[in-house]
């Protein structure tokens, strides 16, 4: 089989995570090209990824490709997406996939006309510790969920950083910029959302022009809550990332750190006393190069990526509405925002 040749636009902060990455997709791609607006930036990408090719200006990339990942500013995302699948090129987007509906509907509307693979980058649906709960609780043999819970607990001090403390660029706060991650995992866990309330806080994190922390519950058709909580704000914390999914028959508590997920059934009648089942994965760390080879196997065998951009459109959908909610101090109607 044939590489695919793999172009990175952006070459910052995110794409380090990226680029750690790429030594496990040696099998199905080469970095052929990399692009990045300060120069020293994209020759140095270019040395640790092997990319023959690298630029300042993305719209020089295109005959050394066949896909690309996007890792720039969220307000450029549009512009760019659309250059390249306007130049017949597989797009991988870093979340979120753009910073309006009506870009969203665009891009993906684009990329289904030329039969092309359009991609959100959602990283935390392809960890293995979570897919393997996902694939348990889907076995039937661990009863219906009622709730989930998922805490994202950083510090992230975007001082200095125009774009991502900026409502206007960045697209939101803290529950859009991050939370649309949770969001994503929500909904892939707990079906259709039917209503939810979204409250949002700037303190402990100054240097934001919305939000820093959120909370955020919904309910969903099945009856099944979910709950998130996510700062930049943590100067300490216990949760880390850690998601709790209680079901009928016990609880899973996967925490992302300690790359453990563990079961638990000890409480109700006819429990033993402690009933503990622990799985171990290799996970710390944003293991980013799991999504990437899910968009390009997506690629070699012409399937549809779990998180395309209807499904990455939804859950910003579900975001929007939850702020427009916050600011009218009303609790938001999420049914029937798919695309």
């Amino acid at each position: 089989m044939e590489k695919l040749r793999l172009g990175v636009v952006g070459c910052g902060g995110m794409a380090g995570s990226h680029m750690r990455g790429f030594e496990y997709l040696s099998d199905v791609c080469t970095v052929s090209a990399v692009c990045d607006i300060v120069e020293e930036r994209a020759k140095k990408a270019a040395e640790v990824t092997g990319a023959g090719y690298y630029t300042t200006d993305y719209r020089t990339m295109s005959g050394y490709v066949d896909c690309v990942l996007v890792v720039l500013p969220h307000h450029l995302h549009f512009e760019s997406g659309m250059y390249f699948l306007g130049q017949n090129k597989h797009v991988l987007m870093e979340k979120p996939l753009c910073n309006t509906d009506a870009e969203c509907v665009a891009l993906a509307e684009e990329a289904e006309k030329r039969g092309l693979k359009l991609m959100c980058a959602y990283p935390v649906r392809y960890w293995d510790g979570i897919k393997h709960m996902k694939q348990l609780l889907d076995s039937g043999d661990y009863g219906d969920i009622f709730q989930m819970s998922i805490w994202t607990e950083q510090y992230t001090d975007l001082t200095g950083r125009g774009w991502g403390t900026t409502a206007e660029t960045l697209g939101g706060g803290q529950l859009f910029s991050h939370g649309c991650h949770y969001i994503d995992l929500l909904l892939w866990f707990l079906g259709n959302p039917v209503s939810g309330v979204h409250i949002g806080s700037k303190k402990g994190t100054p240097w934001m022009d919305r939000e820093g922390n959120s909370n955020v519950i919904i309910t969903f058709e099945n009856g099944a809550m979910g709950y998130h909580f996510g700062t930049w704000g943590a100067r300490g914390t216990s949760h880390g990332y850690d998601f709790q999914i209680f079901t009928d028959t016990g609880f899973f508590d996967y925490k992302h750190q300690d790359g453990k997920l563990i079961y638990k059934s000890n409480l109700g009648p006819g429990r033993p006393p402690v009933k503990e089942t622990s799985w171990q994965f290799d996970d710390p760390g944003k293991q980013t190069h799991h999504e990437t080879r899910h968009f390009l196997e997506c690629i070699i065998n012409d399937t549809k990526p779990m998180t395309d951009a209807r499904s990455a459109t939804q859950g910003l959908r579900v975001i929007w509405r939850l702020y427009e909610a916050e600011n009218n101090n009303a609790v938001a109607d999420l049914r029937g925002l798919g695309i």
